[in-house]
């Protein structure tokens, strides 16, 4: 199975080697089943403030070390969040909403948990699209967010490069509205969004560094990161 960004690297490049962490912002990691039990304390003591875990794919994967990653990320006092890596291919944006909200893919307002967010990027199995035009695919990204904010309560943050957006999105800009964005570009900086969005909530900036899996940036300070957790 996938994870955020496993498409990235073969599709856009990447500088190369690891990628210097930025000075600003608030340091953290997004991991998957690839790190299995992960050394939370480790991670922690390494600078890490927050984490967001694999918790679904489709509507027929599970992380099977969601439970450790997820609640052992929390118990390091990060704050912690959850993504579904999307098939729009296999099934509607609703279902695969559902089947996510329903392993995982929760919130609660405890000012420690991050809004569930969507992983929407090139198809690892077959066409780069999912074989959706842009109109088919910004509908199928609202049916997801729609039934992601009726189960609770928050709009889920999108994870994307501006490459595949641009090219399988296009330019409708009415998502950038309610959704913060998950920007992944494995270079020096953000570089150019997709339409709707005038500023980043959370950088993936490199696939290596010194948190296990890959390594992110808040585009704020604690106190605003804590303010996106609670709503």
């Amino acid at each position: 199975r996938h994870h955020a960004g496993s498409t990235l690297r073969a599709h856009e490049g990447a500088a190369s080697g690891p990628a210097a962490q930025p000075l600003a912002g608030v340091a953290g990691m997004d991991v998957s089943s690839h790190q299995g039990n992960v050394n939370w304390a480790a991670a922690w003591r390494a600078g890490a403030r927050f984490a967001i875990v694999k918790a679904t794919e489709g509507t027929s994967y599970r992380n099977p070390k969601y439970g450790q990653q997820y609640g052992g990320s929390y118990n390091a006092g990060m704050i912690r969040g959850a993504y579904h890596f999307a098939i729009p291919s296999s099934s509607s944006g609703a279902a695969q909403a559902n089947y996510f909200v329903d392993n995982g893919g929760g919130w609660k307002a405890d000012g420690r948990t991050l809004p569930p967010a969507l992983d929407i990027e090139y198809n690892p199995y077959g066409a780069t699209c999912y074989g959706l035009s842009r109109a088919a695919m910004g509908a199928w990204i609202g049916d997801f967010s729609r039934t992601v904010h009726a189960r609770t309560g928050r709009h889920p943050m999108i994870y994307t490069s501006t490459n595949w957006w641009r090219q399988c999105v296009g330019d409708n800009a009415a998502l950038g509205m309610n959704h913060p964005l998950w920007i992944a570009r494995y270079s020096s900086s953000p570089g150019p969004l997709p339409a709707g969005w005038s500023a980043h909530t959370i950088w993936q900036y490199s696939d290596r560094g010194r948190f296990p899996g890959d390594q992110n940036v808040f585009n704020g300070s604690p106190a605003q990161l804590r303010a996106l957790a609670k709503g």
